[in-house]
């Protein structure tokens, strides 16, 4: 078993539940919408949970970027534990466990939303600590040529879009408007889904 198997038989199990408390919320959420008692649902949650689904697919794939460098020792274990625990428990506060005391879930959101986007401000701001120490322990083995100046291009494109999310997460914190957090997060998911489209042709 190589040292990336090993942590990722641990991150993975966790960040498989993360998944699948968000995946389980919309399940809820959309059996509540046909059931006979009204609930109005908003945009407000489902939005928040496609930036989780969003942002834990690209911590997986960040993770696997970095598979060579990882080492299977008990502070990369502890690290990368509190990263995914980290994005477990935002995963479950993003819908409530009895839909049917919130009738309107705009008003959960309004009541859960710091706790869950604290939350993935945390998880990555951890990240990229950890792919800093990462790169800084083991380098990872540098491109060559055209190689190098497009890795260069998509790298400073990343950071970016990187920073832009963090002062989001921040800004989406602080704003308390409804219209303004809808807007907030479409532009999220957004970045998100431009990041990885800079990631894939990389």
């Amino acid at each position: 078993m190589s040292p990336f198997e090993l942590v990722f038989a641990m991150f993975g199990l966790v960040l498989g539940l993360a998944v699948t408390e968000v995946l389980g919320g919309f399940s809820r959420a959309f059996k509540l919408k046909r059931s006979a008692k009204p609930v109005r649902i908003g945009w407000l949650t489902p939005l928040l949970g496609l930036f989780v689904i969003l942002d834990l697919t690209s911590f997986w794939g960040v993770a696997y970027e970095a598979r060579d460098q990882l080492s299977a020792n008990y502070p990369t274990l502890v690290a990368v534990l509190a990263i995914v625990g980290t994005y477990y428990l935002a995963a479950t506060q993003i819908f409530p466990d009895d839909p049917e005391e919130w009738p309107d879930f705009d008003a959960y959101y309004d009541r859960h939303n710091r706790i869950v986007i604290g939350g993935m401000l945390a998880a990555n701001l951890g990240s990229v600590a950890g792919q800093i120490a990462l790169e800084a322990a083991s380098p990872a083995p540098p491109a060559a040529g055209a190689a190098e100046a497009s890795s260069d291009v998509a790298a400073v494109a990343l950071l970016i879009a990187w920073l832009a999310i963090v002062a989001l997460l921040v800004t989406l914190m602080i704003v308390k408007s409804r219209r303004w957090n809808v807007a907030l997060l479409v532009t999220l998911i957004v970045l998100l889904l431009a990041g990885s489209s800079v990631e894939a042709f990389v």
